[in-house]
């Protein structure tokens, strides 16, 4: 599509409307639905004059205007244009830029700086006649730009004067700043790109949030005052500068290419220097024009883009969103669509996701009613957590494949018992590039060695996996209660993306370069609170408990540390390690369990887990014991009994090989000897530590 080939002006521009009279007539493209509102009403202008007109006619016409003087009357009427529609090229390229070069005067801001500096130094005539030259082709870029310069004759002073009382804020055009922002926060690398001058540009980039490194402008030349250091009289600009000349603008962007790994950059302008910036002539050009149409139609340009916009909201609403997909509906995950509900729907100004998010669930009738129904119409999961809000446009979707298959974002937050047998039905089926983070805590043995849930997923998806953890209560979350947590990565980008999806005054996320520290410390503080819940079980004081707390902490960095050598200590001072040790071992649901275990015990009924579970989770699945049966089959296998007497006197007791009360002394418990083996019918064979990272 676009012209990488050498050309003066003249042929770029006819070969550029050759181009465009080539494209499907734009009642044939597909167009995005938040675009379709901006432009409709042009659309079918278009449709009514091509209905009389060729589409060949129609280039050539607005071909021959190119030649004729700028008579108002004359000019190509921009609802006529056949590209004010992007076809899916061009949309696709929008979307996938690395890069976005803006011109300044007429686009970024209503005027022209120069111009209106000018009008403000009371030389306005004066210059509108250099200008008039440089459109007639009489002079150069550079000439004309010199010329005006003499003509202003400005102070520093003057210039100041003049931004103060054109402050920038009063020149953007409608539609910039949010474009902008939006585009930046999706790591979009944003210039401004013009020929005018740094002195005048600089505070509208500032404004705009462009960093002054990123401003590719003229300089002016001043003489300074030997005694003061001053700078005084205008002597002219810098003709070192690549704006300074008419090809100046692909010169630039040629620039940028051999200067950063850019694969897409994209040229937004209102002037045929913008639109030349695709030109090749001179390396490598932009691999985008979006003519805008705001302030000036100018004929080259309109017909000469590849995509011809008048409000920056058609770019804004061209841009990517990021489709979600959130896998579970327990109350964790409900509580994660409480919180990712409110930056979806209203709360995220740079709109990078789509507010519309499916959330598959184990469908089942609840109340009467099937609870994927009760989910979808009222936005509230009674079952799991009721009276919780998930988000305005949350879907229950049963069925798994249908949920994921065009997610951007998957977000795991099951039983992990059940993540393997998931990932084994997603092989090949989700997007190569999605991304995707676990809430999910819990680990799978393998007769190799342990895998974490992210592992697995990374394994076996082939996708990046980030981890969310920490002292996250559900009911709290979705009562907005003060909760922290952090999203433990492998991949920083990735986790800001999450960031920006879950981060909330209330629900306050800080990232971790350390993913299986992260999961290491939701994984086993499980264990730990089912001690902890046996000493509230056997009417045991604060002492009790805080010895098993503390003990815990020690035998979760310590073995975390034997498996994953790279965990940072750091990490169990963070919200996924002490904090969610405190809450789990007071608030959480295995500590509930596990004192009515004990109870039951001491009281000479027992009860077994399941039934208990039943009872008090209300479909919810209880991972402490599971997690307490994996962690000491790998004890177990590396004859580890001793190093880890919490974990291995846990273990003993919920299976019912040696008493409760053995909690008070953990060291004897796990030196117990025991009549049969502990795990399975027989020991397997002791393998290696494998660090699955």
């Amino acid at each position: 599509m676009m012209l990488k080939q050498s050309m003066g002006k003249h042929s770029l521009l006819q070969a550029r409307v050759k181009t465009i009279s080539a494209r499907p007539f734009p009642s044939a493209v597909p167009i995005p639905s938040l675009i379709r509102p901006l432009v409709s009403p042009a659309i079918d202008r278009v449709r009514c004059f091509v209905k009389e007109r060729a589409i060949s006619d129609v280039t050539s016409e607005h071909y021959a205007l190119l030649q004729e003087p700028l008579i108002p009357e004359k000019h190509v009427r921009w609802d006529w244009c056949p590209n004010r529609l992007p076809d899916p090229e061009v949309l696709e390229i929008w979307q996938a830029a690395d890069a976005v070069c803006f011109d300044v005067d007429c686009t970024l801001v209503k005027n022209d700086g120069l111009d209106l500096l000018a009008e403000f130094m009371g030389v306005r005539d004066q210059v509108e006649a250099v200008m008039a030259k440089r459109l007639e082709g009489t002079i150069s870029l550079d000439d004309s730009l010199d010329e005006r310069l003499k003509i202003l004759d400005c102070t520093p002073e003057d210039i100041k004067n003049f931004l103060k009382t054109n402050p920038p804020e009063t020149r953007i055009n409608e539609g910039v700043v949010q474009l902008i922002q939006s585009l930046r926060a999706r790591g979009v690398q944003v210039y401004a790109l013009s020929a005018g001058f740094r002195e005048i540009l600089n505070p509208v980039a500032k404004y705009l949030g462009i960093p002054s490194s990123n401003v590719i402008a003229n300089r002016m030349n001043w003489q300074w005052d030997d005694e003061t250091g001053e700078p005084t009289k205008l002597m002219g600009f810098d003709m070192s500068e690549p704006t300074s000349s008419g090809s100046g603008k692909p010169e630039a962007i040629a620039k940028l290419r051999q200067t950063f790994p850019y694969n897409t950059i994209v040229m937004v302008g209102d002037g045929v220097t913008d639109l030349e910036a695709v030109n090749s002539e001179y390396g490598e050009g932009a691999d985008l024009f979006i003519g805008y149409g705001g302030n000036l139609q100018r004929n080259e340009v309109m017909l000469g883009a590849d995509w011809f916009i008048m409000h920056f909201d058609e770019l804004f609403a061209a841009l990517k969103r990021r489709k979600v997909a959130m896998v579970g509906a327990g109350a964790m995950a409900c509580a994660a669509m409480h919180v990712m509900g409110q930056n979806l729907n209203g709360d995220d100004p740079a709109q990078l996701f789509d507010a519309n998010v499916k959330m598959w669930l184990h469908d089942s009738e609840f109340e009467g009613e099937m609870l994927s129904d009760t989910i979808t119409m009222t936005k509230m999961n009674p079952k799991y957590l009721p009276g919780v809000t998930l988000g305005e446009k949350t879907v229950a979707e049963p069925n798994l494949l249908e949920c994921v298959k065009d997610a951007d974002i998957i977000i795991f937050c099951v039983p992990h018992q059940f993540i393997h047998g998931m990932c084994k039905k997603l092989v090949g089926k989700i997007k190569e590039d999605a991304i995707a983070i676990s809430l999910t805590k819990g680990m799978r043995v393998r007769a190799d060695g342990p895998q974490l849930v992210s592992q697995m997923i990374r394994k076996m998806l082939g996708v990046d996996c980030c981890v969310l953890m920490g002292a996250n209560i559900a009911s709290e979350i979705g009562q907005e209660q003060l909760t922290e947590a952090v999203i433990g990565y492998y991949n920083r980008d990735n986790a800001k993306i999450f960031h920006k999806l879950f981060d909330r005054d209330y629900f306050i996320c800080n990232m971790l370069p350390d993913a299986p520290g992260a999961e290491m410390c939701g994984t086993l503080k499980n264990i730990i609170a089912i001690g902890a819940g046996i000493v509230d079980g056997l009417g045991l004081g604060s002492n009790s408990k805080a010895a098993i707390m503390r003990i815990g902490l020690s035998e979760m960095r310590k073995f975390s540390k034997a498996l994953y050598p790279t965990i940072r200590d750091e990490t169990f001072l963070e919200t996924c390690g002490v904090a969610d040790l405190i809450a789990t071992c007071y608030g959480g649901r295995n500590r509930k369990c596990a004192e009515e275990w004990a109870r039951s015990h001491v009281s000479g009924t027992p009860r077994t887990f399941n039934d208990i579970e039943e009872e008090l989770l209300g479909g919810q699945k209880l991972q402490g014991t599971l997690t307490a049966n994996e962690v000491y089959e790998i004890i177990e296998m590396r004859g580890w009994e001793l190093e880890y007497p919490l974990f291995t006197t846990v273990y003993r007791i919920i299976n019912d090989k040696i008493p409760p009360q053995m909690i008070f002394n953990v060291k004897e418990g796990a030196r117990m000897k025991l009549s049969a083996p502990a795990v399975g019918p027989g020991k397997r064979k002791n393998p290696l530590p494998s660090m699955d990272v």
